[in-house]
């Protein structure tokens, strides 16, 4: 090598890293600040290498980097769902469903319902758990090797769940051969819970599903009925807090409820019938409630005019309501919500419908969009990486037309999408 090449190469050692930064800019009109809960007018958001490094004032255009102008728009973080199924097939009038789609299929639809949920605007989200063992796994990290187009995901990788209980695939004759993947979390007792948990997270987990209580959309289980004891779910709890994770868990009814969050889960899905103790309970022990309120609209809907069965729909009738009153009064007592929508039985992309509900029943607009965001990143444990537009957090932010604080439905139509300082639409 000449000592002209050796210069060189010494110098590009030497040099700065951020000498290689790529700077950005967003000029936003208003800019939604999750954490202060206030509206910004006419702010200037630096961004260097996909992640936030500056939010002031705007005045004048900077030369050191590309400005995206949304002054016209109001901005927000990125939203977040706290309960998705992107790497499974939706709900249909047919139980058995799951049984009919081999796994590159499924894949494949994954991937679509990743890329509508992202183009929502829905940048982050976690998914509770898929009939096929460790599809979400893939589609996670697909996602992260930019295979895929979709949102930053945390996923469950299995429902671990009682033999022909909620988190079962039912419905069909009983010589039907179920395929072991979609039972790889099935336990009888605690310790084979503690194993199957283990499995679970050696398989790439972020976290555990538990299906604490029966449920609406699975046949031969009522969602009042506790089908784990407390026993298991605590077992459960301890190995995924050996392995860095947590445990959520499925419960319609008051007793799972309690049951539930007495033996340490982080979070309760979708809390249908809970009574006051249980909400009592939850804000005493942290414990956030992830309340899918605007689904059973869909399902009634949508069930009646596809025939789904009879069982569903008598299920869900029972539950909607109750579940309202339940979220109107968990809202009134201070418990931590988190924005969930269990989307996959409605459409993906549609999650958004949801903010009108959560403020029909309680919340302020600006609550509702904190619940999507800067909460949903506390229950993941994400906090310093997502879920608010502030320095050293991922340059993930949507813009919309308009002021959904004044009218919360204008986040069904976003206009514009960045994930990473990256322009996705």
């Amino acid at each position: 090598m000449t000592i002209r090449l050796r210069v060189i190469a010494l110098l590009l050692l030497l040099a700065p890293t951020g000498a290689l930064a790529e700077t950005s800019y967003v000029r936003a009109g208003k800019l939604v600040d999750t954490v202060q809960g206030k509206v910004l007018n006419d702010q200037l958001i630096r961004i260097v290498d996909g992640r936030v490094t500056a939010v002031e004032p705007y005045k004048n255009a900077p030369a050191d980097g590309m400005v995206t102008d949304w002054s016209r728009y109001t901005v927000l973080p990125g939203l977040m769902d706290m309960h998705t199924h992107l790497a499974d097939f939706g709900q249909t009038n047919n139980f058995a469903e799951p049984l009919l789609h081999s796994v590159a299929e499924t894949a494949l639809l994954s991937s679509k319902n990743a890329r509508d949920t992202l183009r929502a605007g829905f940048t982050t989200v976690r998914d509770v758990g898929v009939f096929r063992a460790f599809g979400d796994v893939a589609l996670r990290d697909a996602i992260d090797k930019e295979i895929v187009e979709g949102p930053r995901m945390t996923v469950a990788g299995a429902y671990i769940t009682v033999p022909g209980g909620g988190g079962e695939v039912t419905g069909f004759a009983p010589d039907v051969q179920v395929p072991e993947d979609m039972r790889r979390g099935v336990a009888r007792n605690p310790d084979e819970v503690r194993e199957k948990a283990r499995y679970i997270f050696q398989h790439g987990a972020d976290f555990l599903k538990l299906i604490a209580t029966g449920a609406v959309l699975a046949q031969g289980t009522e969602p009042g009925a506790l089908e784990m004891s407390e026993a298991e779910i605590r077992a459960a709890v301890e190995e995924a807090a050996r392995n860095g994770g947590y445990a959520t868990a499925h419960a319609h009814g008051a007793e799972g409820i309690k049951t539930a969050i007495r033996a340490g889960v982080r979070s309760i899905e979708h809390a249908s019938l809970i009574d006051d103790e249980g909400i009592a309970l939850a804000k005493q022990k942290g414990v956030w409630l992830v309340m899918d309120v605007y689904n059973g609209d869909y399902i009634e809907e949508m069930g009646t005019k596809e025939g789904w069965p009879a069982d569903i729909l008598r299920k869900n009738r029972e539950t909607t309501d109750e579940q309202r009153v339940g979220f109107r009064k968990a809202v009134a007592a201070g418990a931590k919500i988190a924005f969930g929508t269990d989307s996959g039985v409605y459409p993906h992309g549609l999650n958004a419908r949801q903010f009108a509900y959560m403020v029909a029943n309680g919340m302020t607009p600006m609550q509702a969009i904190q619940s999507a965001t800067i909460e949903s990143a506390r229950l993941i444990r994400k906090e310093k990486d997502v879920g608010a537009i502030t320095p050293g957090r991922f340059a993930d932010m949507i813009a919309v037309e308009g002021d959904p604080i004044a009218n919360i439905r204008l986040l069904e139509k976003v206009q514009h999408v960045i994930k990473g300082g990256e322009l996705v639409r």
